[in-house]
This record gives structure tokens, sequence and C-alpha cells, in this order.
């Protein structure tokens, strides 16, 4: 059995579920909050928000604990400049990431609740799912950038 290449497949496979988790979450949110129907978008961020829960908070534990057994197994120093700024970027991700999942809750909260009342979303859901849009670029560019990082390991000298 070789270790490198199981902990290389684990960590596409973390890389892939990051990737695609979330532009399938950010896909299915936003088309269902362009209807402006509070059962249905309630429906969906309950969704959104277990598909975050078992898949990319799943994918964000595994990733460093992968790739952290990867770089040790084949001798790359976290310190190395594409590792360091793929961890970097990682940070970047986690940053606007748990603002996120938090939003995500609320907005499917104030979606239940204006469902419960049969009264249009109020002005909170739209301030918040305005920032949840807004992050979702830079996470999502983040996490492309680190899979070019991961794929091309070019040589950058950062310290």
């Amino acid at each position: 059995m070789d270790i490198e290449l199981i902990l290389r497949w684990l960590h596409v496979i973390g890389a892939c579920v990051l990737l695609g988790t979330g532009a399938g979450i950010a896909f299915f949110m936003v088309v269902a909050v362009r209807t402006a129907k509070p059962a249905l978008i309630a429906h969906v961020a309950s969704t959104v928000v277990i598909a975050d829960t078992l898949f990319t908070a799943t994918a964000v534990i595994v990733q460093p604990i992968t790739g952290y057994l990867l770089a040790r197994t084949i001798g790359w120093p976290l310190t190395e400049g594409w590792v360091a700024l793929s961890l970097i970027l990682y940070g970047v991700i986690g940053l606007f990431w748990l603002p996120v999942v938090w939003i995500q809750i609320r907005l499917r909260d104030l979606a239940r609740a204006a469902d419960a009342r049969g009264t249009a979303l109020p002005d909170r859901f739209h301030r918040l799912y305005r920032i949840w849009f807004a992050f979702g670029f830079p996470a999502f560019a983040a996490v492309l950038a680190i899979v070019w990082l991961m794929l091309a390991r070019p040589s950058i000298s950062l310290f």
C-alpha cells in the first residue's frame, strides 16, 4: 500500500468536495432566493446548512490533516512557497466561510419565520444575503487558487 498515493487521493477528494459543495450550495441558494418564495428558500437553506455541515465541514477538517501528512511524507516543508501560500489562502477561506455558515443559518431562520407569518422576506434577510453572496467570491477564488497551487507547485519565495 502506497501511503503517498492514498494521502494524495484523500487530499484531492477533499479539494473536490470543497470546490463542488461550495459551487453547488451557492448555485442552489442563489436560484432559491431569486424566487422570493420564503417556503422554498427555507427548504433550500435548510439543505444548504446540512450540506455545509456534512460535506464542507468534514473537508475543512480533512484537508489540513491530509495536506500536512502528504507534505511530511513527500518532504515538502510547510515553508515551501506554494505550500505556505496555500495555507495562507486556506486561512482566508476560513475568514469568509465561518461567517457564511452563520449567515446561512440566519437566512434559513428568517425565511422560515416569513413563511410561518405568510409575509415577504424582511430587509434583514436581503442585507444578510448580499453579504453571503459577496463573501462567496473571495472564498471561491481562494479555493481555485489553492487547487492551482497544488497542481502547478510553482517556485515561490515567501521567506
